[in-house]
């Protein structure tokens, strides 16, 4: 009798225990500690560029599409690279390049030497060389030769009497002849006689005349900075007409 006593005290126990503990279960004061997770750590604000997959792309090389290379741009300021030998502020001045021109032609000695002494009070070094060319020998007067001869002869006879006694039949500019009324080097003359042409009743028509033989070319070296020459600078005080012309020396293979 005694031990189902002591086994029915050692059941209702366990029972009442049974009973504690599943009421602490269903209010959570027997659950095991939950782990807490701490919040993430805010992160550095990037942009978009500061990406990491743009950090692969620009490091690649270029950005699609864009065209533009991954290399550095050049500061501001910087001096732009030397370009042929042009300055870097994009003046299009060549620097250290010597400059040699050739004014002429010139046709006879002493109009070469006025140049020169000009050109070297100027501060120039004036070379002065001959070579075979054309050179202009001034204004003709002429007029067309009468196709009868007894027209011509009489029209030689009228300008003779009236003061142009140096006219005189010979070949012209084109094909065929004329009279020619003379050749001159100034034009001061060369308008005296036309109007001396014209008050005699004719019309008379003028031309460069040119002749070959050896002409004169002085040669300088320009400065990088200096600018062409104006060829009517180095014409005399004479009132001649001088035909110049400025052009690049000649190179060593070449009169």
């Amino acid at each position: 009798m005694g031990e189902r006593l002591t086994l029915l005290k050692a059941l209702v126990v366990c029972l009442v225990l049974a009973n504690v503990c599943y009421f602490l279960w269903e209010h959570g004061v027997a659950k095991p500690p939950e782990t807490v997770v701490a919040p993430p750590t805010p992160g550095t604000l990037r942009l978009a560029s500061e990406s990491p997959d743009a950090v692969r792309t620009e490091s690649s090389g270029s950005v699609p599409g864009s065209g533009a290379t991954g290399a550095p741009p050049a500061a501001a300021g910087a001096p732009a690279a030397p370009d042929g030998g042009r300055d870097g502020g994009g003046s299009g001045l060549l620097t250290n390049v010597k400059r040699c021109i050739s004014v002429g032609p010139f046709r006879d000695v002493s109009e070469a030497a006025h140049a020169a002494s000009t050109l070297r009070g100027g501060g120039y070094d004036p070379r002065q060389r001959v070579a075979d060319g054309e050179v202009w020998a001034g204004v003709w007067v002429y007029l067309p030769l009468p196709a009868v001869r007894a027209v011509a002869d009489q029209t030689l006879a009228k300008l003779k009497a009236g003061g142009i006694d140096d006219a005189l039949e010979m070949p012209g500019p084109n094909e065929g002849s004329v009279i020619s009324l003379g050749l001159y080097s100034e034009p001061k003359r060369a308008q005296i006689r036309v109007a001396q042409a014209q008050a005699l009743g004719f019309n008379p028509g003028i031309a460069d005349r040119k002749r070959n033989g050896n002409v004169y070319w002085i040669d300088i070296d320009l400065k990088p900075t200096d600018g062409l020459l104006n060829p009517s600078d180095l014409q005399g005080e004479s009132g001649r007409i001088v035909r110049l012309e400025v052009k690049g020396c000649p190179s060593a293979g070449q009169t």
